[in-house]
């Protein structure tokens, strides 16, 4: 028999190469074909840029299209390459200019100039093979041209070598930051493509760069305007060309995609698609049942983090609000034994910890960075509330650059990972200061830098993710979550962790009522056939398996333990049903089910389907990422959107005010309903997710979570959470059905009388302030509704909470 193998389908335009493989049983001939598909004409400029999304270099590379297609008569194309990891992710823009129409609908593979605009990338990325000879490098780096070339990874000189190409750097983050732009950096390397590609005269291309920011941020103030423009005016005596050397120095090597000590699968397969190679992959190499394997992401070092948050031991309270705000999970705490300190590098830190019962255990405490994990957030250095004796402007964490700590700080957090966790039952979870010791079993996510959905997940793998069964509907949360190469959903050191899955807006929550069902059918089982084989386990073991108290993390450890020496009997016994018994056994043990989605599933596409489920009395919990609109689809209105915001279908401002889940959901009376925002109070948001999770039936928390769509600065967004809950437009609350069975108010109000203005707040976020700007009549009407919303609601939770006392001020009711 005579089959054909298509082992290896690699395409490389514009030359593509074949291999085709015909194998039989004995022989196997491989036959290489060539076909030259370049169709461009000579005189074609190509230019590619590797940016990081978010730093603003996909926006820069279309308003350059833009001024080439208006201000020359050139033809222009470009296409764009987005990595599923957010906005913290490897942009490539691949843009073609030439005084014929271009007829390549292709990626570029051979390129005159290549960008670079993060210094990082070099490591990871072999960017030179896409230069031709002669071309031009250009690079945003931390170093001036007479020390850049040392810094440069030995493969990158040797072929800026061999193909005598120019080299041209720039501090741009440093011009950036020097003209108030933070670290956007788009401005500035859209000026040096100009200064140094000719496609423009100089002169000419500056004025054009300078109109299009008046066009494209006129909208965002003067102020934004003046930033770009000062960007522009500060960057040409800060670009420098290189003087190449004949021979390569360097001692730096690129890095492997993954770690060292990756499982042979991560390494072959999943480090090759990191690093770019993955159409290179034969089909063989993948898993036949398309299973891949968890904690992946914990493999991939992104390296991206230009500064990482250290930790001073003497002025920090281990108070753990910076592991509980941290999105990625890449700052975290830990107590144990000081004799492990022996084996500790010499620059770990640690300090005597304030909690009595760790200090007479003869425990040491510690903070941890993982540094080439953390995507330099700082987050947590906005969230840290203790602050130095000696200098009040510097906190217990500050931020620093990231190249020369990161060898001293991977060896500390390969320490760190290996000292012991406490033990699940020995940790007290209703205070943050104890319950962030916990491990946390989503890690190293791809969501944004600075991302407001991910702590929540984080918490909730902390607190039951050795026994969640998550469905996760579509959206930013299953992009992050599952998608290829890799994943950040893990497990402890049992082997236990979150069993995952996606599904579709529409059906996310029968999917996940789906689990419960099953979960309960089995449990069922389990206990008929526990019974049924009573007298062949043991009386006692069977009536502690049947009526163990779960409610607590000690007792589902015990649980977990008579399951073992049940399955232990049971090796003992032949029967059909001691079989079916050891096959069902582990649900006995506690499951606890979440259904995970964004406000665009929950407000809108699936609410059909989470309404059925929270009538349906079924022990399921529902966590609902709330960013008031369609974040990972590009900023679409959802129902959840405030009046007044502008998002994509309303652009003059949401006419309608956001609609109630919470009081919706409420409405059963059988089912807890909690309102949280970590970054207001991340006491009541740890409290809502144990009282939810212990309360046996439908639960739903509804948790703000800011995002990149609405116009913040994501370095400092807890500020937002603050706000929004401090002028009333997010109220805090829970609503525990359990409080009335015991003759209680069910609705506790956790907010308090707002501190400020809704139209403050609405000033504070560019998806408010852009109206104002274009239609300040209409801007300041949906402000003054807000308000006039916000303090009726506020009010009439009062009333419900019978909450006396507060005051708040009168309302209008009618509207000018």
């Amino acid at each position: 028999m005579v089959k054909a193998v298509f082992d290896n389908l690699a395409i490389d335009k514009p030359k593509n190469h074949f291999t085709v493989g015909i194998q039989d049983d004995v022989n196997h001939l491989s036959l290489d074909f060539d076909h030259d598909f370049s169709i461009e004409p000579d005189n074609v400029v190509r230019a590619m840029f590797f940016g990081l999304g978010s730093d603003g270099t996909v926006g820069a590379n279309k308003n350059t299209i833009k001024i080439i297609g208006e201000n020359t008569d050139n033809h222009a194309q470009g296409y764009f390459v987005y990595d599923s990891k957010k906005s913290g992710s490897i942009t490539t823009s691949h843009l073609r200019f030439g005084p014929k129409p271009i007829p390549a609908p292709y990626l570029i593979t051979k390129s005159n100039l290549v960008a670079c605009h993060q210094f990082v990338f070099l490591e990871k990325i072999d960017m030179m093979r896409y230069l031709v000879p002669g071309g031009i490098f250009l690079l945003n780096a931390p170093f001036g041209p007479d020390e850049i070339w040392d810094h440069l990874p030995a493969e990158t000189q040797q072929q800026i070598i061999d193909k005598k190409a120019r080299l041209f750097v720039i501090d741009a983050q440093k011009v950036a930051e020097e003209s108030g732009m933070g670290r956007r950096i788009n401005t500035v390397m859209q000026v040096c493509f100009f200064a140094i590609s000719n496609v423009l005269p100089r002169e000419e291309a500056i004025e054009s760069i300078k109109d299009s920011i008046r066009k494209t941020y006129g909208r965002k103030g003067e102020v934004i305007v003046q930033m770009n423009i000062q960007a522009v005016d500060n960057t040409l005596e800060n670009l420098h060309e290189v003087a190449v050397p004949a021979e390569v120095s360097s001692k730096i090597r690129m890095a492997q995609p993954v770690t060292a000590g990756a499982p042979a699968f991560v390494k072959d397969v999943l480090g090759e698609i990191i690093a770019g190679r993955g159409d290179f992959l034969p089909v063989s190499a993948f898993p036949l049942d398309g299973t891949f394997p968890t904690g992946s992401a914990a493999f991939e070092k992104r390296n991206i983090a230009l500064e990482i948050p250290t930790w001073d031991a003497e002025t920090c309270i281990q108070c753990g609000k910076c592991a509980m705000v941290c999105p990625h999970a890449t700052i975290r705490i830990k107590v144990f034994s000081k004799e492990l300190l022996a084996q500790a590098p010499p620059s770990f830190k640690s300090i005597e910890p304030r909690n009595k019962d760790f200090k007479e255990k003869g425990f040491v405490y510690s903070i941890q960075v993982a540094p080439e994990d953390c995507t330099g957030c700082s987050v947590c250095v906005e969230v840290c509330p203790a602050k130095s004796k000696e200098d009040k402007s510097r906190k217990a964490l500050v931020m620093e650059h990231q190249p020369p700590l990161r060898e001293q700080e991977a060896r500390n957090w390969d320490f760190f990972l290996g000292i012991p966790d406490l033990p699940r039952n020995m940790i007290e979870l209703n205070s943050l200061r104890t319950q962030q010791l916990q491990q946390p079993l989503f890690e190293f996510s791809g969501a944004c830098s600075g991302c407001g959905e991910t702590p929540y997940l984080k918490l909730m793998t902390q607190l039951f993710g050795d026994r969640a069964i998550v469905a996760n509907a579509t959206g930013c949360s299953s992009i992050y979550g599952g998608n290829l190469p890799t994943t950040p959903w893990t497990v402890n050191k049992d082997g236990r962790g979150p069993a995952w899955s996606n599904s579709l807006f529409e059906d996310n929550a029968e999917f996940g009522l789906g689990f419960r069902l099953a979960i309960d059918k089995h449990t069922e089982n389990a206990k008929i056939l526990l019974k049924a084989l009573a007298s062949e386990i043991g009386e006692s073991l069977v009536d502690e398996l049947l009526n163990a108290d779960q409610s607590e993390e000690a007792g589902i450890f015990q649980q977990r333990e008579r399951i073992e020496v049940l399955k232990q009997r049971l090796a003992d016994i032949s029967s059909p049903k001691a079989r079916q018994l050891e096959i069902v056994a582990d649900y006995l043990a506690k499951k606890s089910v979440w259904i995970v989605g964004g406000d665009g599933w929950a407000y809108d596409i699936g609410y059909g389907g989470l309404d059925h489920v929270l009538a349906s009395g079924k022990n399921v919990n529902v966590l609902v990422l709330d960013t008031e609109v369609y974040s990972n689809t590009g900023g679409q209105t959802s129902k959840a959107t405030p009046i007044g915001a502008v998002a994509k279908f309303s652009a003059s401002g949401k006419t309608t005010k956001k609609k109630d889940l919470g009081m919706i959901a409420m409405a059963y009376e059988s089912v807890y309903v909690a309102t949280v925002a970590f970054g207001s109070r991340d006491e009541q948001t740890l409290k809502a997710f144990i009282e939810a999770e212990r309360y046996d039936g439908p639960s739903v928390i509804i948790a703000y979570s800011h995002c990149i769509a609405h116009g913040i600065d994501m370095s400092a967004p807890l500020k937002n959470q603050e706000a929004i809950v401090d002028s009333g437009q997010w109220i805090l609350y829970r609503f525990n059905p359990e409080r009335a069975k015991e003759g209680q108010n069910p609705l506790v109000l956790d907010s308090r009388p707002r501190k400020m203005k809704v139209e403050e707040y609405m000033n504070m976020e560019n998806r408010f302030k852009m109206l104002s700007k274009s239609m300040p009549e209409l801007a300041r009407k949906y402000a003054k509704q807000a308000q006039i919303d916000a303090q009726l609601r506020f009010k009439h939770f009062q009333y419900l909470a019978d909450r006396e006392g507060d005051v708040i001020e009168e309302v209008e009711t009618t509207q000018q």
